[in-house]
């Protein structure tokens, strides 16, 4: 039998519960430390841009698919390259780049890609629209290609930028309406400028290629994909984000569609990974524009729908703007 002194058995008790307290924090601190150095990296990797030639204009990767865009989109465009005009403008200090291709139209088509892609590789999906009479304006999004900036914030600040372009347009080029074109991440920033405050009213029609209800679900599909653990990891990831943007991935397209009243064509394919089919029927279901549509592309991967049959793509792209001007016309 151990004899224990009174004073002892007295304050025994307390160094064991602060003794337990540590033991806990020490045993947290061991968990999250290596998890929160682990999520800042994939943070930086995704959605930081550390050097200038990180998300350039070149294309992003060697997959056999997305360099035939690139390399296709170069050469579809090069034979209007006599109509081609860089162009400029600041916003919120960032130095922002483009290319306007002045086909002498009164209406504009603006691509707007997606994550890691600058505004060459969007030349591979103009063609629909200079067949339909537009101008077309590439851009550089913040963070990407000879722009300003540090953070990819998937549209939430780069929304901002989409409609100070629309005014520059409309101020320096002889533009009276416009059509957005956003594939993913470019789809969430064309919306969020078409249901602010301050929203351009020139925007005549809205093509969302992959688009998703928010970041968070896309990003959480990716990673599974990848094998890679999802908990605690997105929670960490998000985390990060919020500390280094003051945005949410689990903010979204979701919270803001049904203030939408832009006709609007979405695209999607039935084998999308990333934007999973069911939810890209969500974000049509919940659309407050009285003028909608969606046209699925069987088998059809994110981002890689016009690959698979560019007839099919151009023709729905045309026949929608055709449409959005007829019913113009008529209420004219």
């Amino acid at each position: 039998m151990i004899l224990i002194p009174p004073f002892l058995a007295e304050i025994l008790p307390g160094i064991l519960r602060v003794s337990a307290i540590v033991t806990v924090i020490a045993l947290v601190f061991l968990f999250l430390c290596p998890n929160l150095i682990v999520s800042e990296i994939m943070y930086i990797m995704h959605l930081k841009r550390t050097k200038k030639e990180k998300w350039a204009r070149e294309c992003s990767c060697d997959d056999p698919t997305h360099v035939r865009m690139y390399n296709e989109g170069k050469e579809w465009i090069s034979q209007f390259a006599d109509k081609k005009v860089d162009v400029h403008i600041v916003n919120e200090g960032l130095n922002l780049y483009g290319e306007f291709y002045d086909l002498g139209a009164t209406k504009t088509a603006i691509l707007v890609s997606g994550r890691t892609e600058a505004l060459e590789y969007s030349y591979y999906f103009s063609r629909p629209y200079i067949l339909a009479g537009c101008n077309v304006l590439f851009i550089d999004q913040r963070a990407h290609g000879l722009s300003d900036g540090e953070y990819n914030t998937i549209g939430f600040e780069e929304h901002k930028d989409l409609i100070a372009w629309i005014e520059y347009l409309q101020k320096n080029h002889h533009t009276e309406a416009v059509y957005l074109h956003g594939c993913c991440i470019g789809a969430s920033c064309c919306l969020f400028a078409l249901t602010a405050q301050n929203k351009p009213d020139c925007v005549r029609g809205f093509v969302a290629e992959g688009m998703y209800p928010n970041f968070y679900e896309s990003f959480k599909n990716h990673m599974i994909e990848l094998k890679k653990p999802v908990f605690p990891g997105m929670a960490m990831i998000n985390m990060m984000m919020v500390l280094h943007t003051g945005h949410s991935m689990k903010n979204g397209p979701i919270e803001v569609i049904d203030e939408l009243t832009t006709p609007i064509l979405m695209l999607h394919g039935t084998a999308d990974l990333y934007s999973l089919p069911e939810k890209a029927e969500c974000l049509y279901d919940k659309c407050g524009s009285e003028n909608k549509n969606i046209i699925w592309f069987e088998n059809g991967e994110h981002s890689l729908l016009r690959p698979l049959d560019s007839e099919k793509y151009d023709s729905a792209i045309i026949t929608f703007i055709q449409e959005v001007e007829e019913r113009e016309r008529i209420s004219a």
